[in-house]
């Protein structure tokens, strides 16, 4: 028996690689032209292929959309019911269950290669959803990991390529898993925000996300999009050149991945369910972390502490990503100055600094050099630094600290502690940010739209809401709940997934589609003292229809509502260029002509400060499904998004991407 499978498992593959890999003009079935009783269901699946391609209109292996043709073709799933129920009438179970597998790979196998990139790779990672235990701050408590580490495995790309990511959900909990920072062109569905674009992927169930690096080349991450997830469930995402090109510098000796995040003892999820049970404030995290570890100031944290060996006279690259839920950091290590090479992984001009500021969901890569300044035997701290912008919210002011030591050196014996800016200082933050250019190079260059379509000023605030009657009274300011806004809506999530419904022309079961381009009432956005009644906002799920190619200006006008905050606001689908940013109203009849169409930076997530705004100008090229939200966990879970939906346009490689087949469903 097991000689006859192998030899019609072998007539299968012969069959099926022919078929599948050939023109569909082409076909040559010479290899399924079996006489046999067994042969009859093997020369079936050999003309099924044949037929569903034509059925599909498959004229270009390499067109990215062939496979989902291909797959959806009804003859597909009609006929391989039929010859499957006729190899069993012929009792060939054994023979063509292992015949159907193999022909599913080579099916599948088409399918990646016609979707990949023509001149990247393809990699793969299993990522394993599962709860562990993990001590810090003395206590000891039960968190959620990816394959068993916190932070999660960094995942390494080059530009062009496409990198599958098989998430397993062994936890206890629905998950969701967003690539931050990458654009997926034309395929939403690997995006992973929870009901935006998928539904969750549930205990016990498995997923895979497609992700494309299409022209990303630098510092990246991912993280859980569920809950507070990924306060635990992030990671680094590395994606170098291309083979054949460099970076815009020298190569460096090493690069590591410096990843600034929190810790809570108590579990988040908790957090989150006290908080919003009662509309109060979120409890602050207990520590700030730097790899996961808080570092030699807090106890019972030491002997952990993340430790970089480097070598005198060498370079190394840092990739910085500020994964923590509520916070921006400064970020410096003592004796040492750092070049920043790029910003959310765009080339920036170089420039050296004393210290950095990474706002949430940002990233930053920065060149070490090693050479030691200041006490000659000295083992230098790396330190993180949260920012703080509104008073009257309660945070975790703690410093995160890492270590430095020279290899091949004699023992330290004294520790040299960086010199960071205050809790604060949010002007020193400001002129960081300002020092952020484009590289605009040949090689790089700064796309910068010059006319604009679509004008958008988008109110960011944080609010309150009515408690409804049987909650009241409420933690909240005035025995309100907490809420956020932007425009003054406060989005409430649906429970399906708003890509779903507008791609099965049902967006109005889900969401209306009347965002609207200007807040409802114009007023001195940044006044010290505002009427009580300007903090309500009201719920509702509201999203943006964008046509496709349409350039796009939004202005995010920060507000003093409430005391007034920063705001890390991030797009998905997108890199958008920051071409101007102030602080007070902004002035659409003069702040204009100080915009940099230059080389401005290129970002994904941009720091609106407090009491200010920014202008960020994007082309919609890329059509699909994308939430836009503040990357300050509360303000996300109070309400402070929206979406964006970027139609069709009219040549083939302008249309979303059908759906995979497995979408997790709600």
């Amino acid at each position: 028996m097991a000689a006859t499978s192998s030899y019609w498992t072998a007539e299968v593959a012969d069959g099926a690689v022919m078929a599948v890999m050939s023109p569909p003009r082409h076909y040559q079935l010479a290899s399924l032209q079996q006489t046999t009783t067994k042969g009859e269901p093997l020369v079936r699946a050999g003309i099924l292929i044949r037929e569903a391609f034509k059925d599909c209109d498959v004229d270009d292996r390499t067109d990215p959309e062939s496979p989902h043709r291909f797959l959806s073709s009804p003859k597909l799933h009609i006929e391989f019911k039929s010859i499957y129920l006729l190899a069993l009438s012929r009792h060939l179970t054994v023979e063509w269950t292992m015949a159907f597998w193999f022909l599913g790979v080579v099916v599948l196998s088409f399918v990646e290669a016609a979707q990949g990139s023509s001149s990247g790779s393809r990699r793969h990672n299993n990522f394993l959803i599962n709860e562990s235990n993990i001590t810090r701050l003395c206590h000891e408590k039960t968190i959620l990991t990816v394959n068993g580490q916190f932070p999660g495995p960094t995942i390494y790309a080059r530009r062009g390529d496409v990198v599958l990511v098989n998430v397993y959900n062994q936890g206890h909990t629905n998950i969701t898993l967003h690539w931050h920072g990458v654009n997926q062109p034309r395929s939403p569905w690997w995006d992973g925000p929870e009901y935006i674009t998928q539904c969750p992927i549930q205990p016990g169930n498995n997923f895979t996300y497609r992700i494309i690096f299409s022209e990303e080349e630098g510092t990246l991450w991912w993280h859980a999009h569920t809950a507070m997830d990924r306060a635990t469930v992030h990671g680094a995402i590395i994606v170098r050149p291309r083979h054949g090109t460099a970076y815009p510098f020298t190569k460096p000796h090493r690069e590591i991945p410096i990843i600034l995040g929190e810790w809570w003892n108590d579990d988040v999820r908790k957090v989150m369910a006290d908080a919003l049970s009662t509309g109060s404030d979120f409890q602050p995290s207990d520590a700030n972390t730097i790899n996961g570890q808080p570092g030699d100031l807090l106890p019972c944290s030491s002997d952990n502490t993340f430790r970089v060996p480097v070598k005198h006279g060498e370079t190394y690259m840092l990739r910085i990503i500020n994964a923590a839920l509520t916070n921006g950091f400064f970020f410096a290590i003592a004796g040492h100055r750092l070049t920043v090479v790029s910003s959310d992984a765009s080339y920036t001009k170089p420039f050296t600094t004393d210290h950095i500021f990474i706002e949430s969901g940002q990233t930053m890569t920065v060149l070490l050099k090693a050479r030691r300044r200041g006490h000659s035997n000295a083992w230098y701290y790396m330190a993180a630094r949260p920012l703080a912008t509104n008073p009257a919210a309660v945070l975790d002011n703690s410093t995160a600290t890492a270590v430095l030591e020279y290899i091949h050196s004699p023992p330290a014996d004294h520790a040299d502690f960086p010199t960071l800016p205050s809790i604060n200082d949010s002007s020193a933050a400001a002129a960081y940010t300002a020092r952020l250019r484009s590289l605009a190079s040949k090689e790089h260059p700064a796309d910068v739209p010059r006319s604009v379509d679509e004008h958008m000023l988008v109110t960011v605030a944080v609010n309150e809401i009515s408690c409804a009657p049987n909650e009241a009274p409420c933690k909240g300011p005035h025995g309100n709940r907490f809420a956020s806004s932007l425009n003054n809506i406060s989005f409430e999530a649906p429970q399906r997934d708003i890509l779903g419904a507008y791609y099965r022309s049902a967006i109005g079961g889900v969401a209306k589609t009347d965002f609207p381009d200007n807040p409802p009432l114009s007023f001195n956005f940044t006044a010290d003292s505002l009427p009580p009644e300007l903090a309500l906002t009201a719920r509702g799920t509201r999203v943006k229809f964008l046509a496709y190619g349409t350039v796009v200006e939004v202005v995010f006008q920060g507000t003093t509502i409430l005391g007034g905050d920063s705001h890390p606001m991030h797009l998905h689908g997108f890199s958008f260029y920051v071409v101007g940013r102030g602080l007070g109203n902004f002035d659409r009849h003069h702040d204009p002509a100080k915009y940099n169409l230059v080389d401005p930076p290129y970002q994904n997530t941009v720091s609106v400060a407090k009491n200010g705004w920014a202008a960020i100008r994007f082309r919609a090229a890329n059509p699909g499904v994308w939430f836009m939200h503040c990357h300050f966990e509360r303000h996300m879970v109070w309400g402070m998004e929206t979406v964006f939906i970027v139609k069709n346009g009219k040549r083939r490689g302008a249309k979303v991407m059908p759906p995979p087949p497995n979408m997790p469903k709600c």
